[in-house]
């Protein structure tokens, strides 16, 4: 194992992806995770999903509501949440937002562009 077992990579030099007029991703994979970066704007809203992955997001700027079936927890530039699989969440973006999100595993449903989601009215 050496440099050969290493990949640098450039946020700036991954694709953007628009999946809404408030909400821009980036994202990269590996064999066992994927790795995003998403810009979010104030009154952004993902809608209500659940997937397979655990999830991990932390936000490094900004403010976010996760809203489940059992509550909201808010979450703050400096803090992360974790989610189980299958669990049923929105997001709705109180403040602009820069976050990272880190999913395990890998997110087939974006790589095959099914994770329309995003874009239910």
């Amino acid at each position: 194992m050496g440099l050969a077992d290493i990949t640098h990579i450039r946020w700036a030099d991954v694709a953007n992806e628009s999946l809404t007029d408030k909400i821009q991703r980036r994202y990269i994979t590996t064999s066992r995770l994927t790795i995003a970066q998403f810009a979010l704007s104030q009154g952004g809203v993902v809608p209500r999903h659940s997937h397979e992955h655990e999830q991990v997001t932390c936000v490094l700027s900004g403010v976010l509501k996760f809203v489940t079936t059992d509550g909201e927890v808010v979450v703050r530039e400096g803090e992360s949440i974790t989610i189980a699989p299958w669990v049923e969440h929105r997001v709705d973006v109180l403040e602009d937002a820069l976050v990272i999100d880190v999913f395990s595993p890998v997110r087939q449903d974006w790589l095959m562009k099914t994770d329309d989601y995003f874009r239910r009215a």
